[in-house]
């Protein structure tokens, strides 16, 4: 699920249409959403089969720039650093807390893709990390490496994409109510909540406001970094 909406929330490709927008991927992944779907409960198999489009690559491309913009500061903001209270300093105190996070498991931004350590793909990429590390743990009965990984994740939730992730999938949804991203938005909700409450996190508002723009001279330290936190040997 995470390595899905890691996917979903990059720019589009082929690879997004292929393995989430088309009948056949949809299908696929529903089939894996129903496992944490006990009693129909999250609803989460319903959601993943309205990603299924008929629309291709350059619709998800259009839809794409319409919402997130070229900039920080589109339609449906992707990053952690757009959404709280105004300050002059905690948008770099966030940055710096998602730098110690990656630091701490070996990781490091790919200079290739341009991109800002808070935005909605590189967390789902982090949180990917972490569970495939804990199924390894688990499956070679090492509870330390299991206890690391889980513990991590709990704090990621609660520190970060749980808190404001929730919004984000709200907003996200409510701008594109029958397209590919607002069922995805609805989905990456969904499946936070889910997350938030299978790991003891409490879920962020479903509504946050964007901050004001910080002017040209405010001492934010934590301009462009680059995307995926995933090294290639992680892929």
């Amino acid at each position: 699920m995470w390595e899905a909406l890691a996917l979903g929330f990059r720019p589009p490709t082929d690879e997004t249409v292929a393995r989430l927008a088309s009948d056949e991927g949809a299908r696929a992944l529903a089939a894996a959403a129903a496992l944490l779907d006990v009693g129909g409960k999250t609803g989460l198999a319903a959601r993943v089969r309205g990603l299924a489009r008929r629309e291709g690559l350059a619709a998800l491309e259009n839809c794409f720039r319409r919402l997130f913009g070229h900039t920080a500061r589109g339609a449906v903001p992707p990053y952690e650093t757009e959404y709280g209270e105004n300050s002059l300093f905690l948008p770099a105190q966030e940055m710096a807390d998602l730098a110690a996070f990656y630091r701490a498991f070996s990781l490091t931004l790919s200079a290739g893709a341009h991109e800002r350590s808070d935005h909605i793909a590189c967390q789902c990429e982090f949180l990917l990390v972490l569970t495939r590390k804990e199924a390894y743990a688990l499956e070679r009965d090492d509870s330390a490496m299991a206890e690391a990984a889980g513990r991590a994740a709990r704090l990621f939730l609660r520190d970060h994409l749980g808190r404001w992730g929730p919004a984000f999938g709200g907003k996200l949804s409510r701008s594109d109510p029958d397209g590919f991203y607002g069922a995805m938005g609805e989905l990456f909700r969904a499946f936070v909540m889910h997350e938030c409450a299978r790991l003891g996190v409490a879920a962020g508002p479903e509504f946050l406001r964007l901050r004001a723009p910080l002017p040209d001279n405010a001492p934010m330290g934590c301009q462009p970094l680059t995307s995926s936190p995933l090294p290639s040997g992680e892929r």
